[in-house]
C-alpha cells in the first residue's frame, strides 16, 4: 500500500514538475490542486486492475480522499 501511494506521489509531482507557470503568477494552490487529481485519477485505474476486492476497495477510497484534498486546494485559491 505505501509503494502504490509513494507512486501516486511520484506522479503527481512529475505532472507537477511538467507545469509551465506563469512568471508573474503564483500558482501553486492550483498546481497542488491538479497534483492531487492526477494521483487521484491514477489511483482509479489502479483500482480498476487490482486484483483482488480489499485492494480495489482500498485504493478507491485513497482516490476519494485526494480527489477531497484537491478541492480543498482548489477552493484555497477562490
Amino acid at each position: 500500500m505505501k509503494k502504490v501511494l509513494i507512486v501516486a506521489a511520484a506522479t503527481g509531482l512529475m505532472s507537477l514538475a511538467a507545469c509551465e507557470t506563469a512568471p508573474t503568477t503564483n500558482n501553486t494552490a492550483e498546481n497542488v490542486a491538479e497534483a492531487l487529481e492526477e494521483s487521484a485519477d491514477n489511483m482509479e485505474m489502479m483500482a480498476d486492475n487490482a486484483t483482488n476486492e480489499v485492494a480495489e476497495d482500498a485504493l478507491e477510497n485513497a482516490a476519494d480522499n485526494m480527489e477531497e484534498a484537491a478541492d480543498a486546494a482548489g477552493n484555497a485559491v477562490e
